[in-house]
């Protein structure tokens, strides 16, 4: 049975199987009568609003049998009894399932075809606050829940014009989870919004189980080669509007506090919300210190390693770092086994309760450098060049980017251990290569704006511009 009949004997016998009552424990259904008419409500507990509920019951409960006798079909009971704003008529099996997973109530009515679907819902989750990565000195210190509708109005908040559209879609076979364009109207690259409705169309998906990670990698060219991330992701309603304003298109996933921007560039992992919330010298300057950060934690430990490796050939004035004593375990390895450490450090402060992480981020730390130094594990000139990589990696918000460049880095060691400058220069190479064919989930290529190369985007890139009517 795909579609409602007139019989609500047969619509409850489908109903009452399909949305487990009796089976599931949440799933609630209720017997009325409606002016003389039997009626039945199916409603996941948990998901419906009581108090609305509770106030259309009463008024339906109050229909004559006169005033039901007028009716021919759902669509005027909806019109003239049911006084919430938020409901529909659907004759569809299949969506009204969907309908009541997702909250809605489900009232159907003997002699109709068709039931309504009443949006009375209430999601449980946090409120909004700031998000704890991408953090701002100044500005809004609100961001993203995961519940879709809190987050579409933050953007709505800061967007009151007609042209902005939020386009709802769904996916997977079995979790059916929403997912919404949000673009405007008058800006947006249509060539770029046709390519990602096409890659929503086409993914093929049981369940979006991983939220927003699930449609990405469901939208993705394969290339598990590449450790390069396909898209940028932000909890920031206020860097997920600068987007949307700039032409482009946000991705909004349910049960995700994260939202994807789209197209993702290389160069946009470079720019970050406090760039926009200082003077445009200020932002500028933050720009190019997180550009050369950036490049330092590639090539800081392999250059290092090549010059050490190799005492002989460094010049005078560089003399200093080189290592002295060398220590019982080459340096390679040493370099490579505190990346592990680092590593193992965040796991465990992940897994730690809060109160403690931090004091054991720090005791882990210092404990295990200073008896590895003791020991003669590891010399103290790696875990200088170490410490210094491992903040580095912190003063750019992408946590996929920074591991991207933290195989990178171990990949370039790994060269320069078997063939030295020749390594290195391998390294660099293939690094460059990995960048310039890495695919994007969307738009003109990953290294856009230097290829293809477009000189005004690159300016705006390189120098923050002051906002003002042309770039707002």
């Amino acid at each position: 049975m795909e579609q409602l009949s007139a019989s609500l004997q047969e619509n409850q016998a489908v109903l009452d199987e399909k949305i487990g009552v009796g089976r599931n424990f949440d799933v609630i259904s209720r017997d009325l009568v409606i002016g003389g008419v039997r009626a039945r409500l199916y409603v996941v507990d948990g998901y419906g609003d009581d108090g609305v509920i509770e106030r259309m019951l009463s008024f339906l409960l109050s229909v004559t049998e006169d005033q039901m006798a007028q009716l021919q079909d759902m669509q005027q009971l909806i019109d003239r009894y049911i006084t919430f704003g938020e409901v529909s008529a659907e004759n569809q099996v299949r969506k009204i399932l969907t309908g009541v997973f997702l909250g809605k109530t489900a009232l159907v009515v003997e002699g109709f075809d068709r039931c309504a679907l009443i949006d009375a819902k209430t999601f449980p989750g946090r409120e909004v606050q700031e998000p704890t990565n991408g953090r701002v000195l100044r500005g809004s210190h609100d961001g993203f829940v995961e519940i879709l509708l809190k987050n579409t109005s933050l953007i709505r908040r800061r967007i009151r014009d007609e042209n902005l559209t939020l386009e709802s879609r769904q996916v997977g076979r079995t979790g059916r989870t929403d997912v919404v364009l949000a673009y405007m109207e008058d800006r947006v690259d249509r060539d770029l919004l046709e390519e990602v409705r096409g890659k929503l169309k086409r993914i093929d998906i049981g369940a979006a189980a991983m939220s927003q990670e699930s449609v990405a990698e469901s939208m993705m060219t394969p290339q598990w080669y590449n450790p390069f991330p396909k898209v940028r992701y932000t909890e920031r309603p206020d860097t997920a509007t600068a987007c949307i304003m700039e032409g482009h298109v946000v991705l909004l996933v349910d049960n995700s506090s994260s939202v994807m921007l789209l197209p993702t560039h290389f160069f946009d992992f470079m720019e970050e919300a406090n760039d926009f919330y200082f003077p445009p010298l200020v932002g500028t300057y933050f720009r190019y210190i997180r550009m050369a950060v950036f490049l330092m934690s590639l090539i800081v430990t392999p250059v290092w390693y090549l010059l050490a490796k190799s005492p002989h050939n460094v010049p005078e004035w560089l003399q200093f770092i080189t290592v002295e004593e060398m220590g019982h375990v080459p340096l390679l390895v040493q370099l490579l086994l505190v990346e592990f450490i680092i590593d193992l450090l965040k796991l465990a402060s992940l897994n730690t309760p809060d109160v403690l992480s931090n004091s054991f981020s720090m005791i882990g730390a210092l404990i295990l450098g200073d008896f590895a130094v003791q020991a003669r594990w590891l010399v103290p000139e790696v875990l200088v060049y170490m410490a210094y990589v491992s903040i580095a990696s912190f003063a750019q918000p992408s946590f996929e980017m920074g591991y991207a460049f933290k195989i990178m880095r171990v990949v370039l060691l790994l060269l320069i251990a078997l063939w030295d400058w020749w390594g290195f220069g391998i390294g660099m190479v293939l690094w460059l290569v990995l960048l310039f064919t890495t695919k994007p989930i969307a738009g003109k290529g990953y290294m856009y704006p230097l290829w293809p190369f477009n000189w005004r985007a690159l300016k705006e890139l390189l120098i923050r511009r002051p906002i003002n009517d042309k770039n707002s």
